[in-house]
């Protein structure tokens, strides 16, 4: 287990302007998003608006990725990701979403999800998770990876590999005629065999014109997700896989998860749709 001492709060920097020409999702300047009442299966277009969307969200995702290094700030990731979307066309979904105030999620070490990009410096050994998400078209396109910053030990480095694969396990699981609670008991049943903690309060979701849909998508064995996939739906799935224990602590900006443990997680996401034989990821690069 690597001995990096813990991520504390940095500096925020201001909001990183969006030019006027850029269509906004609905929720922006309002304390939520008005709910999703529309439905899960898209039609061709939609799709076809959400390929390019995720598409974007992928490349702004390697492109901020790029610049992972030692000494480089979460910020400075947040400023390469925006502005690559920005250039594109499109606009960070992240940026003003139920007031968080930055343009990706930055998670490092011991943080699950949702850390904000701010004056935290990346040392060598952490690992870090890039969230990006870009509006486009009317759609969004989400997705996230963990990378290696520097010379990572080898348990860090085998839990970010084998959460890679747990998402890639998933993914191959999704079939039109099953349940939605296949993709849990997937990764759960890989996550079991090191001894993994699998994160259970937050998940995928399905994902289009709206960021969250409502369709909720776990990542443990759920008996309760019981909605049977078929051709058209579209929603991610992001597995968060731990060193020790899934439960976790909210910090007081009300955003940054960490484990209750302190022991490092890792994250994967891809946005996908159910096809007539399995799953096309539309987050390509």
């Amino acid at each position: 287990m690597s001995g990096q001492s813990l991520l504390v709060p940095g500096e925020i920097t201001p909001v990183r302007s969006v030019p006027g020409n850029i269509r906004r999702p609905e929720y922006v300047g309002k304390p939520a998003p008005t709910p999703y009442t529309g439905p899960e299966i898209q039609d061709a277009d939609t799709i076809e608006r959400m390929r390019i969307a995720g598409r974007i969200a992928a490349q702004a995702m390697e492109e901020a990725a790029k610049h992972i290094a030692p000494g480089v700030t979460t910020d400075e990731l947040d400023r390469v990701a925006h502005e690559f979307m920005i250039d594109h066309g499109a606009y960070p979904s992240t940026l003003g979403y139920r007031g968080f105030p930055k343009s990706l999620c930055s998670s490092l070490n011991e943080v699950i999800c949702h850390g904000i990009p701010d004056s935290t410096v990346l040392r060598d050994g952490d690992i870090v998770n890039l969230d990006v998400t870009a509006y486009i078209n009317g759609v969004h396109g989400d997705n996230n990876a963990t990378y290696l910053c520097g010379d990572v030990d080898e348990e860090s480095r085998l839990l970010v590999e084998r959460t890679r694969e747990s998402l890639n396990r998933a993914i191959k699981a999704v079939k039109p005629g099953r349940q939605i609670n296949v993709i849990g008991r997937v990764i759960e049943s890989y996550a079991k065999r090191f001894g993994y903690g699998v994160v259970r309060d937050f998940t995928g979701h399905g994902i289009n014109s709206s960021f969250h849909s409502g369709l909720i998508i776990p990542h443990y064995d759920s008996p309760n997700a019981t909605t049977v996939m078929q051709p058209g739906m579209t929603f991610t799935i992001e597995p968060m896989l731990t060193l020790g224990t899934h439960e976790y602590d909210l910090w007081e900006d009300g955003w940054t998860v960490v484990t209750k443990d302190r022991k490092r997680t890792a994250q994967f996401e891809e946005t996908l749709v159910v096809t007539e034989t399995g799953a096309e990821i539309l987050t390509l690069p």
